[in-house]
């Protein structure tokens, strides 16, 4: 895609969806993109692969003469990321501040929940199969000719057959 600098130059597409995304997050969640994509840099790879930021909740301002509250930052985490997140919570307040620039976030509230997609979860291997499955398995594609498929075939029922229970 051309960019809207002066000779054409492309533009990576992330920056293209950042444009998009950036103000949606702003006003749905009161969260930047930059944040979320920063989170490793701020929380730090342990904390971040099991926990992500949900959401800056700012306090509501009844007139414009009130003084300015810091916000809550609410992040999902998983299990026993909730606790290291908890005893990491000044330290993790003070990197966020310093990301946005000023003191934003004075607290954080955390939120039990899953946070790996499910394509991101391992999945289980499946179980060896026992003689007699790998006899009938091999009779049924036997009679296929061609040997790569044939192959491709046994691996795909031998998976298939492996995730049923014996």
């Amino acid at each position: 895609m051309a960019g809207k600098k002066p000779f054409g130059n492309p533009v990576p597409v992330s920056d293209l969806a950042t444009e998009i995304l950036d103000p949606v997050l702003r006003k749905r969640a009161g969260i930047s993109i930059g944040l979320v994509q920063s989170w490793e840099e701020i929380a730090g790879p342990r904390l971040a692969s099991h926990s992500r930021p949900e959401k800056i909740q700012w306090p509501r301002r009844l007139h414009e003469d009130d003084p300015f509250e810091p916000a809550v930052l609410i992040v999902a985490c998983e299990g026993m990321a909730a606790l290291h997140l908890q005893h990491e919570a000044g330290e993790v307040i003070n990197r966020v501040n310093a990301f946005l620039g000023f003191n934003a976030i004075g607290r954080i509230k955390i939120l039990q929940k899953p946070v790996l997609s499910a394509k991101a979860r391992p999945k289980p291997a499946p179980r060896p199969l026992s003689e007699a499955e790998k006899s009938k398995l091999a009779r049924t594609v036997g009679k296929i000719e061609d040997n790569g498929l044939r192959a491709s075939l046994e691996r795909l029922g031998a998976t298939i057959i492996g995730q049923k229970r014996p």
